[in-house]
Formats: C-alpha cells, sequence, structure tokens
C-alpha cells in the first residue's frame, strides 16, 4: 500500500491553456495533480488484486481495480474490473513514472483526459516466439466522459450486440540487443461504436518504440532512452469518415545518480467540422523540456518549460511548471 501525492506550480501565457490530460497542470498557480492511494495484494494461490483510487480536491475516483489470474496454463493471464487498457506506451501508466509533468496531448486528443480506461476483461498471452512476444485482448465498456473519448463517451446507448462495447488488441515484443541496450516495441489497435449514431464506429491505431541504455557493469547511474509512439483515428460520423492522427517523440538522459533531463517533441493533427473538438482545425506542436532531481527514490523535483504551437491560433502558448512528488509506502516498480 502506498499514497502518492502529485502537484505542481504552473504559469501559462495563455489564460486559458490547451492541456487534454486529467492530471495537467492546467491554470495559472497551485495544481493538485493527484493524490493516489495504491494497493496491491496476494487474495490467494490463484489471484492477485490492484487498485489505484485517486483523490482530488473535489473528490474520490477509483481509476483502476481488478484481479489477476497467477495460476493458468499455456502462459495465459485475465484481468477482471476497471482497468487502463493496454493500448501503447503511456496510455497503461500513471503520472508518478512519467518522464515529464504532463502527458503528450495525443492521449487526451484520442483517449480522454483520463486514459482509455473501463469496465471490462482482458485476457493475455505469452507466446512461443523465440523473443518475448505478447498478445493482449480486452473488451471494455465504452462509456465514460473522461476515458473513452473516441467512442461512446459521455453519451451512453447501451449495449445490444458485442458490437457495442471497445474492443482493444496489443502485441507487446521485447528485444535484449546487448547486455546494455534493450528494444520494446508495441503494436495497438482498439475498435468500438461512437455516439454520432447506433452503427457508426471509431478505430485507433498505434505503434510505439521504447530504447533504453544503461550500462551494467561499470555501475554508472547513466540511463539514456527514446520513446516514440504514433497514432491514427478514424471516426465514421454521418456522410463522412474522419481520419486523424499524432505522436510525441521524446529523449531521456540521466547524467548523474539523482539528476536527469529530458525533451519531447508533440504533433497532432486538425480537422474541420470535428465534433469533438471544433476549434481544432490544423496543425498543433508543442515543444518540451525539464530537468528533475530526485532526493531520494521516495520524493521528485522537477522544473519543466514549454512551446504550445495550435497553428489556428495566432500566438503560441508558453508554461513554465515546478512540480514536487511524495511517496510514502510501498514503492512498487515501474514498467521497463
Amino acid at each position: 500500500m502506498s499514497f502518492i501525492l502529485d502537484a505542481a506550480i504552473a504559469g501559462f501565457s495563455d489564460p486559458h491553456p490547451l492541456q487534454a490530460g486529467a492530471h495537467d497542470p492546467n491554470k495559472n498557480g497551485f495544481n493538485l495533480q493527484q493524490v493516489e492511494l495504491s494497493i496491491t495484494s496476494a487474495v490467494d494461490p490463484f489471484f492477485s488484486y490492484n487498485s489505484n483510487i485517486v483523490f482530488s480536491q473535489f473528490g474520490v475516483e477509483v481509476e483502476e481495480a481488478y484481479g489477476t489470474t497467477s495460476a493458468l496454463p499455456m502462459d495465459l493471464q485475465v484481468r477482471l474490473g476497471q482497468f487502463l487498457t493496454r493500448f501503447g506506451r503511456i496510455n497503461p501508466t500513471h503520472p508518478h513514472t512519467w518522464e515529464f509533468v504532463d502527458a503528450p496531448f495525443v492521449l487526451g486528443k484520442f483517449m480522454g483526459g483520463e486514459g482509455n480506461r473501463g469496465l471490462g476483461a482482458e485476457v493475455s498471452w505469452l507466446t512461443p516466439l523465440p523473443w518475448y512476444g505478447e498478445l493482449i485482448v480486452s473488451e471494455t465498456e465504452a462509456q465514460g466522459e473522461a476515458t473513452a473519448r473516441s467512442f461512446f463517451g459521455p453519451m451512453d446507448l447501451g449495449v445490444r450486440t458485442p458490437a457495442d462495447v471497445e474492443t482493444t488488441v496489443a502485441f507487446q515484443q521485447f528485444f535484449p540487443l546487448s547486455r546494455d541496450l534493450a528494444l520494446n516495441w508495441g503494436l495497438s489497435a482498439a475498435t468500438g461504436p461512437n455516439p454520432t449514431g447506433r452503427d457508426n464506429h471509431s478505430d485507433l491505431f498505434g505503434t510505439d518504440l521504447y530504447l533504453k541504455y544503461r550500462p551494467l557493469e561499470s555501475g554508472s547511474p547513466t540511463i539514456v532512452s527514446w520513446t516514440t509512439e504514433l497514432m491514427a483515428r478514424r471516426r465514421q460520423v454521418p456522410n463522412d469518415l474522419l481520419v486523424d492522427y499524432g505522436g510525441y517523440t521524446s529523449l531521456f538522459y540521466r547524467f548523474a545518480e539523482q539528476w536527469a533531463t529530458a525533451a519531447r517533441y508533440d504533433y497532432g493533427s486538425g480537422l474541420a467540422n470535428d465534433p469533438l473538438d471544433p476549434d481544432w482545425t490544423s496543425d498543433r506542436h508543442r515543444v518540451t523540456a525539464d530537468v528533475t532531481f530526485w532526493p531520494t527514490e521516495f520524493s521528485r523535483f522537477r522544473l519543466q518549460g514549454s512551446v504550445d504551437m495550435p497553428t489556428w491560433q495566432p500566438t503560441p502558448i508558453y508554461a513554465t511548471m515546478f512540480s514536487y512528488e511524495f511517496v510514502t509506502g510501498a514503492h512498487g516498480a515501474h514498467k521497463f
């Protein structure tokens, strides 16, 4: 069990910054990103339990709560409950694992402010390939105002057939290139109904690449990693088919035991007559850089600056953020 506090002091050149994530700082002054209660426990010899309960200034929500099998044959595993779908690299993660104060805006554009999550079931299979390859399939509810933006969203039209839920398929592969260098490559797709008509659907496609260098034998604290994630979306709407795309690429460099720096570039295309983002009519670019200091593994301070360039607005949006994080209790291992 652990409590994690993430908060930030932010300053924006525009009083209406276009922050897309529910955990992003989004106003001048102090911002409580979240207080997360994380609970992990063995239930019995057959199941484990995980939950992430998020506290904000205005309420409490169950972000994730699910059970996972631990004794299925044929390298199978099942999750049951509410969880973040394993689409791409950023969506299944939580803010305390991020390399930046805020999330890439393509995540909010396609997935929603809270990420793509829902109540449902997931089956994963560790394939017998000569390298690590995991195939994941999940079925989740398609509605949720902040969690299923490309699908039903806040308008719940109910479930009449299997086509009225969201289906997510992902294939994650891991390649140890050397003792010090490793590569993770993922492919993802999701499909489900959208609220523009009973039989109208949305489809999401994505690929993510993560390359990490860490010299193990020398005992050096150096870590260099490169992350890239690309997404495309097609939506059926009355008398039209809308297609947009976006992504981000980032570079992380830990140059000392307690210090690191990172830079990221975000991109998202725009559409005319988009019912989800009527003002987002053309391309958007954002460049971000930060420096991070860890006094210990249980606390973190980060200074970040960015320039956001929505081309449909006359001027860029400049932002400066100073975030602080404190962890008490058990500190679980982060994803590779």
